[in-house]
């Protein structure tokens, strides 16, 4: 008897699928994993990559604080700081979703993570823009401080305060990817390019470590590119998305094809720092290679999503 191929998907986390705290992480990823099981038992094969945007700005606010506390403490380089946010989340990840198996006696799925680099071109035009921003509000003096001391660029943030900006270059290769392929192909579910990645930049046969934040949802879809995904579901704060967002013309979109979804970004429809990378990443992924489907849904919908009860899906005309 012919079995039916396992439906192959990458799940992209938003940063609310983890909290902001140790303590409200630990929380978020129960229910996180939840969530991905619900696909196991739908008979899917899953692969994790999440963002870290609280958690990266949590231990580079530490870093530095520790810095300051003992002069003989180097600043640690932002790449560092995505490695120890990689090793964090996936600790509770990769717990959580090992007892949430077990609950449902699910014992033959082991669960690992890949702490991933991922490399960037050093002349991405994203270098010379740094607007992504990230870590706590400082005031001027202490932006002032950072920008000398550490070499931050440091911008005004919406009256809030001062914060520290870095590029977003775009990922160009997932270093680790041969592992991750022989571990998912072995059946394992893995948690990788955590954060988009360390991102690294190579200088012969060295990668060295580029202060930058990849986005998680492009990483994601590179990643699901590779693995030959059927599905990349990126999963965000609404059910579905929308166009005239929070305007009295709200619309839902329960379907788009890759041609409309351009249009509606060349409109402006998405907001830049929050939906637009997500529907330009799902788009790419449906325009890789005919019979791949994107996702965007609520976490706790993911597993109606695949079903096709909610959510966005995105796709080929």
């Amino acid at each position: 008897m012919h079995m039916k191929q396992k439906k192959r998907i990458v799940i992209a986390l938003g940063g609310n699928a983890l909290g902001n705290t140790l303590t409200e992480q630990m929380l978020a990823v129960k229910s996180t994993s939840k969530a991905i099981v619900d696909l196991l038992q739908e008979g899917c094969e899953v692969i994790v990559a999440h963002g870290n945007g609280p958690q990266v700005g949590m231990i580079n606010h530490a870093m530095a604080a520790l810095s300051r506390e003992d002069r003989s403490q180097t600043n640690t380089p932002l790449s560092v700081c995505v490695a120890m946010s990689q090793a964090y989340i996936g600790y509770d990840l990769q717990n959580a979703l090992r007892e949430e198996m077990y609950n449902r006696d699910i014992f033959d799925i082991p669960v690992a993570t890949m702490v991933t680099q991922v490399r960037v071109d050093p002349e991405d035009p994203a270098f010379a823009c740094p607007a992504k921003p990230i870590g706590h509000f400082m005031t001027k003096e202490q932006a002032g401080f950072a920008a000398e001391k550490y070499g931050y660029v440091v911008k005004e943030d919406a009256g809030r305060g001062y914060r520290r900006v870095v590029a977003s270059p775009l990922p160009q290769e997932i270093i680790e990817i041969g592992a991750i392929h022989t571990l998912v192909e072995s059946g394992q579910l893995v948690i990788a390019c955590g954060g988009g990645g360390i991102p690294v930049i190579r200088k012969g046969n060295h990668l060295t470590g580029a202060s930058a934040v990849i986005d998680k949802d492009f990483a994601s879809e590179l990643l699901a590119e590779d693995l030959n995904a059927d599905y990349l579901i990126i999963l965000t704060a609404v059910e579905k998305v929308a166009l005239h967002f929070g305007k009295p013309n709200e619309t839902w979109l329960d379907d788009l094809d890759t041609e409309h979804a351009k249009k509606y970004i060349a409109a402006h429809h998405f907001a830049a720092g929050s939906m637009l990378p997500k529907v330009q990443a799902a788009v790419k992924f449906a325009e890789s290679k005919p019979g791949r489907t994107a996702l965007i849904t609520l976490l706790e919908k993911a597993r109606d999503g695949i079903l096709g009860k909610t959510g966005t899906h995105i796709h080929l005309p």
